[in-house]
């Protein structure tokens, strides 16, 4: 008998089905039926069972989809035991190291990088230039209660785009009507995240500017400060670059949760904006998204080093329902392949940030504590609400 798995055998080719054979053990007679095998460019073949209802009267059981594929797809390539991702057939390492943000929307809307500096600049142009939103939505936002999550103004707000745009029916937009409600996406989410977060921590909306990049654009939007009458500080290099670059490591994961979600409602041809909604909402649960959020949070419940051991002891006593955050994506079992740019760029914008500190710290007299004077918010525990909405 072959020691070989059936992954191994099929993996070589030239098999175009597999049998599903049944023995009748009134008659002793077999039954069986073929069922084709589809050969994608990346990853392990898959058996394609659509038919397995019509032919058997029989259905799978794949709970939470973890053998199963949805749909085929050219966009996102993830084997998580060798900790690859892949957009379009480039490593996700190789466009964090060479590629902007933009340039992976791009990337991911069209299957090819942009051929020329001025394709770039064009779809660079389209982007920025409908970063603003409309004044109503404004008035929209500032009717959410005070103190309100961003992520639930979001929410509402993503879907009320829908009475502003795409009111056509679906199945009645064309490839140009589809292409600008892409870009409407990647242009009014900063924006409105950002609008969100102001309105939660009670300070005035900040325009975007047409001289920024879109991550340059969303810090500026989100913490220009108030005092300073609207003039434009511009944030440290370092943060524009590392953020640019923590989008990039964000743009897809496959058929996660929230992407499976949009399509969900996209099945229905609901509004696009009212799809993209509903997989923020999705983003939003601490099993998704907003395990970002707590991962924050349990550190600061940790405290300091002599903590730790507890929180071990918790995550490994399996009648404590303690979960420990932040050790990794459940899909990778080596390395998350985002995960070594990540910990370059914080490292980078730690050293940033200690240095600005101390040039404070030698010019200002009044200091308090650690901090200078005015270096931390009147809430400090809002900022940490932005990093599922991020």
């Amino acid at each position: 008998m072959s020691n070989r798995t059936f992954s191994e055998i099929v993996a070589e080719g030239g098999i175009s089905e597999v049998a599903l054979s049944v023995k009748d053990p009134k008659s002793g007679q077999m039954q069986s039926i073929n069922l084709p095998i589809i050969y994608p460019t990346s990853g392990p073949p898959c058996i394609d069972i659509k038919e397995l209802p019509k032919l058997t009267g029989l259905f799978t059981l794949d709970v939470g989809f973890t053998a199963t594929s949805s749909c085929k797809s050219e966009l996102t390539y993830i084997d998580g035991p060798k900790g690859i991702l892949c957009h379009r057939g480039y490593a996700i390492d190789e466009l964090a190291a060479k590629s902007t943000y933009l340039e992976v929307c791009y990337l991911l809307l069209n299957g090819v990088l942009p051929r020329t500096k001025r394709q770039l600049q064009l779809f660079e142009f389209e982007v920025n230039r409908r970063m603003t939103v409309h004044e109503r939505l404004r008035t929209f936002i500032k009717g959410f209660p005070d103190g309100s999550h961003p992520m639930s103004t979001l929410v509402g707000t993503v879907g009320a785009l829908s009475a502003f745009y795409c009111k056509q029916q679906v199945k009645e937009m064309s490839q140009a009507d589809r292409a600008l409600a892409c870009i409407r996406v990647i242009a009014k989410l900063p924006t409105i995240a950002a609008m969100s977060y102001r309105h939660s921590i009670g300070a005035p909306f900040v325009y975007p500017r047409k001289d920024l990049s879109l991550a340059g654009n969303f810090l500026h939007m989100c913490f220009a400060p108030i005092l300073q009458g609207g003039e434009f500080t511009p944030p440290p290099q370092a943060f524009i670059d590392a953020l640019d670059v923590f989008l990039i490591l964000h743009a897809d994961h496959e058929q996660n949760a929230s992407t499976s979600t949009v399509r969900l409602a996209g099945s229905s041809e609901a509004n696009p904006f009212a799809c993209i909604a509903s997989g923020i909402s999705s983003l939003w649960g601490p099993m998704h998204g907003g395990a970002n959020q707590a991962v924050i949070q349990q550190l600061l419940e940790i405290g300091d080093e002599s903590r730790i051991p507890h929180f071990i002891a918790r995550a490994k006593d399996k009648s404590d329902p303690f979960k420990l955050m932040g050790f990794g994506h459940r899909v990778y079992r080596t390395l998350d392949p985002r995960a070594r740019e990540m910990k370059r760029l914080a490292l980078k914008c730690i050293e940033t940030r200690q240095a600005m500190d101390a040039a404070e710290n030698e010019e200002d007299a009044f200091i308090t504590s650690k901090f200078p004077v005015g270096a931390m918010s009147a809430d400090e525990s809002t900022p940490r609400q932005m990093i599922c909405i991020v």
